[in-house]
């Protein structure tokens, strides 16, 4: 194992929230339709783990600042998508808003405010702070110029651009995420101040990410991919990468969607598994944000916050959920997964080491 850099001070991870992410209003067909941020901030203020000093509402990012990224024409045909007043055929063949996988939503240009508002501020907080982890973040395939998958803004994007802002000059990029993170790697392709990591599946949309480039380091993973092929990866790959390029602050893609379960994706993590894989990350630079990305199973996604959260915090996972948090559990729903598929421990359990019976 490689060693990673000496530490110094530590306070208190902070949580970033806002009531928006709480509320789902994707159709009903889309894959982000489903509940995972309310659900999980309530199981964390029933297990108590959650005081006012751990947690900052999100503020929306100004406009000046998203035209650092984004072209002024999309931001303001986003805008006025939103409210209802754009040429729908227009904005959808330009801007890629209207489609499947971007819908027109009332709030979407708010979320893209919110979304970058909120890495910008993880970044900041996280010079005071060390570690800030934003669920809601991690839109990692939005482009300058338009929408892409599910993304209508790239708010990993900011958090860099706010560590540089503070004459932070070596940034580590590394997306677990099971989709390539594209839009990041081409805002900072060439770009020698960051280290571009992805681990992702092999074959998925959207398809890029394949080989290596310049900065970037990408390892398209087979379907099945488990913990144990992981953790070879960072330690034969990955976390000497980190150790050659000293980062300053890293900007870490957390991805749930890489857990075993998720309805879009076929890897084979278990929660347990991937926390520790983050685990093994965050000693290699002395600021870190932390963002969600992606996560399908709302069962799943929620646990692997919770059990996340519990590890960036120092808090001890119960062995049982109780039947307060099953209750909260069992209440959800996803049309994408199917009734025998869903397994009994998702409810009463956080880890998924001991396997259980389907219901």
């Amino acid at each position: 194992m490689i060693e990673p850099v000496e530490q110094q001070g530590s306070t208190a991870p902070l949580l970033l929230t806002h009531a928006l992410f709480q509320a789902p209003l994707h159709p009903d067909y889309h894959p982000l339709r489903i509940q995972r941020a309310g659900p999980f901030i309530k199981i964390l203020e029933l297990l108590d783990w959650l005081s006012p000093g751990e947690r900052r509402v999100i503020e929306p990012i100004s406009r000046e600042a998203q035209e650092r990224f984004h072209t002024p024409d999309y931001l303001d045909a986003l805008e006025l998508a939103a409210r209802g007043e754009a040429d729908l055929a227009h904005v959808k063949k330009r801007y890629h808003l209207g489609t499947r996988d971007n819908p027109i939503l009332p709030t979407m240009a708010e979320r893209a405010r919110l979304l970058a508002g909120g890495s910008a501020m993880a970044a900041e907080l996280s010079l005071t702070h060390r570690l800030v982890f934003s669920p809601a973040g991690g839109a990692h395939h939005g482009m300058p110029d338009r929408a892409n998958g599910f993304c209508y803004t790239n708010d990993p994007v900011f958090a860099i651009k706010t560590y540089f802002d503070h004459g932070l000059s070596r940034i580590a990029y590394i997306d677990l995420d099971a989709h390539h993170g594209d839009g990041v790697e081409e805002a900072f392709i060439s770009d020698e101040r960051v280290l571009l990591i992805s681990v992702h599946e092999r074959g998925r949309w959207p398809g890029t990410g394949q080989n290596d480039r310049l900065n970037a380091i990408n390892r398209p993973v087979m379907k099945g991919f488990n913990d144990n092929a992981l953790f070879r990866l960072l330690d034969d790959d990955i976390l000497p990468a980190l150790h050659r390029f000293k980062p300053d602050a890293m900007v870490i893609l957390s991805g749930a969607d890489a857990l075993a379960g998720d309805p879009l994706m076929g890897l084979a993590l278990t929660n347990s598994g991937l926390v520790r894989a983050i685990n093994s990350l965050l000693p290699f630079a002395q600021f870190s944000v932390l963002l969600g990305g992606g996560g399908y199973n709302p069962w799943t996604t929620i646990r692997y916050w919770t059990m996340l959260w519990a590890a960036l915090t120092g808090r001890d996972i119960p062995t049982v959920t109780g039947p307060e948090i099953e209750k909260i559990l069992k209440s959800l729903d996803c049309a994408r997964i199917k009734p025998n598929d869903i397994l009994l421990h998702w409810f009463t359990r956080f880890s998924d080491q001991i396997a259980e019976p389907n219901l």
